[in-house]
């Protein structure tokens, strides 16, 4: 099982990911919109911002998310992980319900050339 530590470091990593990114990923994650992704087996969710072009994370919280983020995740922090390392496809995770995806219909369609 992933730890906290290794969740929060794959998130930077993605975060990296996002800003060296160019074209349509670039302008996708150009986006400044509330975050927050719930890892299900820690218990654990990280609260932020998309700003940027990166995920700036502002606090680490026990439990799910206490307010509505603009873009909500949750999945385990393995899932998480082997997502970043390019071990698990988003797509393939997401239909089969191991990751959720919230957000308004126009950021779901800016965010699909993220992932």
């Amino acid at each position: 099982m992933a730890t906290i530590d290794e969740c929060r470091a794959a998130l930077e990593k993605l975060s990296d990911n996002m800003q060296g990114a160019e074209g349509d990923v670039r302008a996708a994650a150009a986006m400044d919109r509330s975050v927050t992704c719930h890892v299900t087996d820690l218990d654990v969710t990280f609260v932020g911002r998309l700003t940027g072009g990166r995920i700036e994370i502002d606090e680490t919280l026990p439990g799910p998310p206490p307010q509505k983020a603009q873009i909500r995740l949750a999945m385990t922090g393995d899932d998480l992980v082997a997502m970043v390392d390019g071990e698990l496809n988003f797509a393939k995770a997401w239909g089969a319900s191991r990751v959720r995806l919230e957000a308004s219909l126009l950021d779901l369609f800016r965010l699909r050339k993220l992932l």
